[in-house]
């Protein structure tokens, strides 16, 4: 590969209107706090916790996939997870309906996408995800045998980038 293949994340329209629906309740929770509760420190303190939790969320928005020679990166607002190719053990797409068993255990859950990490209840084992739509994802497993999932709406060429990259590789080696 002779340079960084780009793969950007584009945000589904159920994110943003899941966006715009967590902005709104946590807005209205604000408001009535405010208006409903005299004292002023029991709003005060809820809604800068709420603050400060969206900032941290959003820290973690994802915003592009880039790869390299070296490795895959997940680059989002303010983190990058970098999976190096040589621990790539497997890719392959997985469809809609694989993705039942998965909840939510710490990250987000469509404010600006899907991201953190989750449990799959089926195989009972944590997985990442890193997703602006609940749709064309791709499963990563690595040597360690840990699983990450990543949508990104040019599935196919990520795949096919990725197995080339990791062929490359590891016939240098």
């Amino acid at each position: 590969m002779e340079s960084e293949l780009i793969f950007k994340f584009r945000f589904s329209r159920r994110v943003w209107l899941l966006t715009a629906l967590y902005v709104g309740i946590f807005t209205l929770l604000a408001a009535a706090l405010y208006f409903l509760y005299e004292g002023g420190y029991l709003s005060a303190w809820f809604s800068s916790c709420i603050v400060a939790l969206l900032l941290l969320m959003a820290l973690s928005i994802p915003r592009k996939i880039r790869l390299n020679d070296e490795r895959l990166c997940i680059d989002c607002l303010m983190d990058i997870t970098e999976l190096p190719l040589s621990e790539i053990a497997s890719v392959r797409p997985v469809e809609r309906s694989e993705m039942k068993g998965i909840i939510p255990l710490l990250g987000g859950f469509g404010f600006f996408g899907y991201y953190g990490h989750y449990l799959d209840v089926i195989q009972v084992e944590r997985v990442r995800i890193y997703a602006s739509e609940w749709d064309n994802f791709v499963e990563i497993t690595d040597i360690y045998e840990s699983r990450m999932y990543i949508s990104c709406s040019e599935r196919d060429k990520l795949i096919a980038s990725i197995e080339q990259a990791v062929r490359e590789k590891s016939n240098e080696q």
